[in-house]
């Protein structure tokens, strides 16, 4: 009995991770750079509030760059300096990206264990793994990321380069929340290393269900529901 209910359990959080509404972000980019050294990231603001949605529970944003954005090799694909929610309303201020960079950040990311990334492609130096990424390249090293704040090195240099990480051509990064949260006066902050718009060809979604678990994680629930079976023919 006690394998059957944890054979339901992963099934169940597999099949209901599913999103039903993902909901395409439009951004405004905000005045002033921000960052680290040197500082040169932009920052952009969407309002969550029209989107359409009760509440917010995960968020994914696609590389979609056509190969152009980055600077190639370990920093090809859209650069990410951070991401933030808020309730603090950046729109009107003379400096938005200072102004978005001390706002006041709600904690409903777990950069350890809330991120699905798949990395994209490298242009031509390829590197071992893309820039920001854990060892096997395919994980987030939030030691070197930290995007929880706008701190990213607009750099390429090795040493220099700190503060982002590159997703890769065509790479994306998702993030399920914590919480779900009210979409109703939240806005959502991202920040791009080198203030070349690259947003403008970056695809961000938000998500009233938690993501899609990882091919290995339904992998996982598939080797449960064939041990579960096992189990069942040698007991009958």
């Amino acid at each position: 009995m006690k394998k059957r209910n944890l054979v339901a359990s992963l099934l169940l959080g597999a099949l209901t991770s599913v999103s039903a509404f993902a909901v395409p972000v439009t951004f405004t980019k905000l005045t002033g750079l921000t960052g680290g050294s040197p500082a040169q990231t932009a920052v952009y603001q969407a309002d969550l509030s029209t989107l359409g949605l009760a509440t917010i529970a995960s968020i994914r944003i696609n590389d979609n760059s056509a190969g152009l954005g980055g600077a190639g090799g370990q920093f090809s694909g859209f650069d990410l300096d951070a991401i933030k929610l808020s309730t603090t309303d950046c729109s009107a201020a003379v400096d938005g990206a200072a102004c978005a960079s001390a706002a006041v950040g709600l904690s409903v990311f777990d950069f350890a264990l809330g991120v699905q990334l798949t990395p994209g492609t490298q242009r031509a130096p390829a590197d071992a793994k893309l820039f920001g990424t854990g060892p096997a390249g395919n994980t987030l090293d939030n030691s070197v990321a930290r995007l929880g704040a706008f701190d990213g090195n607009s750099t390429v240099a090795i040493p220099g380069a700190d503060g982002f990480i590159s997703l890769g051509d065509v790479g994306s990064i998702g993030f399920n929340l914590t919480s779900n949260l009210a979409a109703a006066g939240l806005f959502l902050y991202i920040g791009e290393v080198g203030d070349n718009g690259e947003v403008a060809a970056s695809n961000v979604q938000v998500n009233d269900t938690r993501l899609v678990p990882e091919p290995t994680s339904l992998a996982l629930v598939g080797l449960a529901l064939g041990a579960w079976g096992v189990s069942r023919r040698r007991r009958g």
